[in-house]
């Protein structure tokens, strides 16, 4: 039988990272840039926080004792650097120089997962584990700690009260940067600028102020993607190429959930339990049925590409200007 008690938990938890670069992208492609850098910087982010987690136990081995702010801000310290320096450099290249888009945000996730691959086999390395990892388990078991009466409420606690922290960090932003985007003054000029920048700047409306911003938060917030993964759904467990490919399907969620955050949430957790639904779909020893449900999530993500680009409703249309870089001198 399907196990559902199971299975809705591991779903929620896939669909963090999903949420984290999904919102984040979000935010980016509504200032009008269309950052397809995501999956690199989500990388970055996550090995950033191993680096800093890393650099803290090592400190442990001295015999220190565990000092539970430090061992959580670190990390997060770090993974938030590390995104806002990717993202500095995305918007350096296509705000500040106006290269295009696409190759840079390519070139960004080429460059991110080069970066983290190389720093995540250094501390490998340095470990000298006799395995293509490396396991950050005094970090991993703050970050993944729940709500401690969580298992004393049956199965309302294990759906709904069985995450970490970043979990519910991921809905409240999502919830969050959907309000602002939709019920602000500062997502109504945000929205102006992705839709006409030349018209935005006409109304006073600091056009590279917003697009930076809108940039470099949205990376940051990508990056936390990264985090989580690494220190939740692994358990701290760091190995090179172990993301797969959640990146891109995170900048699919924007265009399946019509740039609304809000809706990403619960469609985030529809992307994670096709991710994994094969896992729970007893398929014996044909291994070709349990490949064909490994498709499931990018069978999905097509079928919504074609009926996004049929709908001809304006609010299901991308922002106007995205992936055009706006030259003032032009206005």
């Amino acid at each position: 039988m399907f196990d559902f008690m199971s299975f809705i938990p591991r779903a929620v938890m896939q669909s963090i990272p999903l949420l984290y670069g999904s919102t984040g992208e979000t935010i980016t492609e509504k200032a009008g840039h269309l950052n397809l850098g995501i999956p690199g910087i989500m990388y970055v982010g996550g090995i950033s926080g191993v680096i800093g987690a890393f650099l803290y136990e090592q400190t442990l081995r001295a015999g220190a004792p565990v000092n539970g702010f430090l061992v959580i801000f670190i990390p997060l310290i770090s993974c938030l650097l590390g995104s806002l320096l990717m993202g500095l450099i995305y918007s350096l290249l296509t705000i500040t120089f106006r290269s295009n888009q696409n190759v840079t945000g390519l070139a960004m996730t080429t460059f991110g997962v080069g970066f983290g691959n190389f720093f995540g086999g250094s501390l490998i390395k340095l470990t000298g584990s006799d395995v293509p990892s490396i396991a950050l388990s005094t970090t991993s078991l703050y970050f993944s700690k729940k709500l401690p009466f969580a298992d004393k409420l049956g199965w309302f606690g294990q759906i709904f009260l069985s995450y970490s922290f970043l979990a519910y960090v991921a809905i409240i932003l999502a919830f969050v940067t959907a309000f602002v985007i939709r019920k602000t003054r500062i997502g109504l000029n945000l929205r102006a600028v992705g839709e006409n920048p030349a018209t935005a700047d006409a109304a006073g409306i600091n056009v590279n102020r917003y697009k930076y911003t809108a940039t470099l938060l949205g990376s940051m917030i990508a990056g936390l993607g990264g985090l989580y993964y690494v220190m939740d759904y692994a358990c701290g467990v760091w190995s090179n190429d172990a993301f797969g490919d959640r990146g891109w399907l995170a900048i699919a969620l924007v265009i399946f959930t019509v740039w609304r955050p809000d809706i990403s949430v619960f469609a985030s957790i529809l992307f994670g339990g096709l991710y994994i639904l094969y896992l729970f779909i007893p398929t014996g020893m044909n291994l070709s049925v349990k490949e064909l449900y490994k498709m499931l999530p990018y069978v999905v993500t097509l079928v919504v590409l074609i009926i996004s680009s049929m709908k001809k409703k304006r609010e299901n249309q991308p922002p106007q200007g995205l992936g055009v870089p706006y030259f003032r001198e032009e206005r």
